[in-house]
């Protein structure tokens, strides 16, 4: 079922499961999903909270950690079978994209 919600990841989904391939806390994840996407995708933590709430629900995540107020979180096997699933997708999307489109846009 988690599979059906999680289909097709949108970029901070995709991010942030990235950055949780290591043990993070919320700060450190933002940061993370600001470098690993060049500046690009910025989370706020509004969504990020949201969303490690949903991770967590769907065991895509598990919390490792809790320090006071501060909760770190690392990705679990589903998670990363999920995050390996869209790489796979977007590799696809981009391979099609060159076929059909190649450098005749740019």
């Amino acid at each position: 079922m988690a599979r059906e919600q999680f289909q097709n990841l949108t970029e901070p989904m995709y991010y942030i499961l990235m950055s949780l391939l290591e043990e993070n806390c919320g700060v450190d994840i933002m940061s993370s999903v600001d470098e690993i996407s060049n500046g690009r995708v910025r989370v706020g933590p509004g969504t990020l909270y949201a969303l490690l709430g949903k991770f967590e629900k769907e065991n895509m995540i598990k919390e490792t950690e809790v320090q006071g107020r501060k909760r770190s979180y690392i990705i679990t096997e589903k998670g990363k079978a999920i995050l390996l699933e869209e790489y796979r997708r977007l590799i696809s999307m981009a391979s099609d994209g060159e076929k059909y489109i190649g450098g005749e846009l740019l």
